[in-house]
């Protein structure tokens, strides 16, 4: 059952893009946190098409989310490519009772701790541009109305994607998403190389990037690039480029 407790300011939020400041990278991260909010999802990742049309990975709430969607990407299966290719949500997936739809995808959530998994398409008519894929411990089943909010929520987050710098064109839209994916790549960098230094977690790690980003008014990726510049900091090996 989604929960409405802060809902309508959800909403605004993920609407509210038209800001000097915009950044994309910290939004997509910011929708997959309310996303897992109002949900009650113990992870939630995104993934957006690039300029082929391939799915790469942009966003998550958290570690396990992130590896998630890094593994149906280099599996090529699991809900999110399906959500994708049908451009229709793939809900209430118990994931015991899917180990044929996805024999790799299937059992290796399942090994990780989720039974559940909703995938919707980030969608503005009839173009696609991506995925958002709520995965749960608990059979966590929607009802029609939860599955119209989350559909609604990923949306407005797609209208304010496209029209983020008056993005006009699919070729303008596949130049912003290349830029936020190599500013993706630089923040899981420094993520990767905060936690090592300050011994936490890779998400507590992306925490302290986030909240120097606002309190200094700057962009998620100026600041992991600022961090990566200091000396004796090496960049955390990525091997999850997709």
């Amino acid at each position: 059952m989604i929960s409405t407790t802060h809902l309508s300011s959800v909403f605004v939020e993920v609407a509210d893009t038209l800001v000097a400041d915009f950044d994309l990278v910290d939004f997509l991260h910011t929708l997959t946190d309310h996303a897992a909010a109002i949900s009650g999802a113990e992870a939630v990742g995104l993934v957006l098409a690039d300029h082929r049309g391939a799915l790469r990975f942009m966003a998550a709430s958290n570690e396990s989310g992130k590896a998630l969607e890094l593994f149906q990407l280099q599996n090529h299966e699991g809900p999110c490519l399906d959500c994708y290719r049908l451009q229709h949500p793939v809900v209430n997936a118990d994931l015991r009772q899917a180990q044929e739809r996805w024999p790799q995808f299937a059992p290796r959530a399942i090994a990780a701790g989720f039974l559940s998994v909703h995938a919707f398409p980030m969608r503005l008519r009839n173009e696609v541009i991506g995925a958002l894929n709520l995965f749960g411990t608990e059979d966590n089943r929607f009802e029609p109305d939860d599955v119209r909010v989350v559909q609604a929520l990923a949306d407005v987050a797609t209208i304010s994607i496209l029209q983020d710098r008056a993005v006009a064109d699919a070729e303008q839209l596949s130049a912003q998403l290349q830029v936020a994916l190599n500013s993706r790549i630089v923040i899981e960098q420094a993520k990767g190389a905060l936690a090592q230094q300050r011994g936490c977690t890779v998400d507590q790690a992306f925490e302290m990037l986030r909240t120097e980003a606002r309190s200094t008014r700057r962009r998620l990726v100026e600041v992991a690039d600022d961090f990566l510049a200091q000396p004796m900091i090496r960049p955390a090996d990525q091997p999850d480029v997709p």
